[in-house]
């Protein structure tokens, strides 16, 4: 009936009508005639190559659509495809309905032309220029930008940085200290944030931000603030098989090491502290590169007990204290 697509006769005729059709097939035995319509007119894909050369932009109308893209209506029986892939530049489109509906009037530029197959591949994106073929002139690394948390997901959270534009905030570039199980726990969706841009990969369409590198990392002078042999305070924030980690600040936490916390052998952490303690420990290791605080209970009593030398030579001092004593009394009698 027609080169383009049919949905039932009655688009094209109506009962009574007169029309002019080619005779395709004549069966004698079965008395069977087969009919064209369309074939009046010469098949628009025998010249397609010239009116849609790849590169060539056209309207269109989108006539259906599937799990893998939209079928674009270029002229009435031709048809092109616009697969998910090339809808967008930046956006992960998981069903064409998402950007598009059945008779939406769409812009695309032709992609590649099979006239022998009668196929078309459409691109959608291709008709706005690609934000990422300049992005090198407006993001550099090292650089802060401000964006709009746009997602989240278990291994960090995309921030939009301009509309087609997101970077990819790792959860361990969010803090230099904390041990987040999840963005959600300093983030949350529609928030805005400054971030660090620390790469940039224009081939691959991929930005990395950081977060935490907009602060000061705590931990390039605490060698500094918690000299070995110093005492400290802190406070327990966790108790695990082989010891409690004391929070000395914000961000810095050390390990008070089963074997730190007494002379006696001791089964599990909780026999001498607890969660929540208060306690006054000395810094018997410091190791900024791997981010480690050793601190210790015993090592601190050992400084603060006096040695058995020195209370040997106490007891001799009072000894000799109370003989002059004695001579004293005896000179006054």
């Amino acid at each position: 009936m027609s080169w383009g697509r049919v949905g039932h006769p009655s688009e094209i005729f109506q009962v009574g009508d007169q029309v002019q059709v080619v005779v395709l097939h004549f069966d004698r035995e079965s008395g069977r005639v087969s009919l064209g319509y369309k074939q009046k007119s010469s098949d628009p894909w025998e010249t397609v190559e010239a009116r849609y050369a790849p590169g060539t932009r056209a309207s269109g109308r989108v006539v259906s659509l599937t799990n893998y893209g939209a079928f674009v209506e270029l002229e009435p029986g031709v048809e092109g495809l616009v697969h998910v892939s090339e809808m967008s530049w930046t956006r992960r489109v998981r069903h064409p309905s998402k950007l598009v509906n059945v008779a939406d009037a769409v812009d695309v530029i032709v992609l590649e032309v099979n006239r022998a197959s009668k196929r078309i591949s459409l691109g959608m994106k291709q008709v706005e220029p690609d934000p990422w073929a300049t992005i090198a002139e407006r993001y550099q690394p090292g650089a802060r930008v401000h964006g709009k948390v746009r997602n989240l997901t278990d291994f960090g959270a995309f921030v939009e940085l301009e509309p087609g534009v997101d970077g990819l905030l790792h959860i361990s570039d969010m803090s230099w200290t904390r041990n987040i199980g999840h963005p959600s726990e300093i983030l949350k969706k529609g928030q805005e944030i400054e971030t660090q841009i620390l790469n940039l990969d224009r081939e691959n369409k991929r930005i990395s931000l950081g977060f935490k590198q907009i602060q000061p990392d705590p931990w390039d002078t605490v060698s500094a603030r918690y000299p070995m042999g110093s005492r400290v305070t802190g406070k327990v924030v966790r108790l695990t098989d082989f010891g409690a980690f004391i929070e000395l600040e914000p961000g810095v936490d050390g390990l008070l090491h089963i074997s730190q916390m007494s002379n006696r052998p001791i089964n599990s952490p909780g026999e001498i502290v607890n969660a929540g303690d208060e306690l006054t420990l000395m810094v018997i290791r410091v190791d900024p590169q791997e981010r480690r605080i050793g601190l210790s209970l015993k090592e601190l009593a050992h400084a603060i007990e006096p040695t058995r030398g020195e209370m040997v030579e106490q007891r001799g001092r009072g000894a000799r204290r109370g003989k002059r004593k004695d001579a004293y009394d005896d000179d006054e009698e």
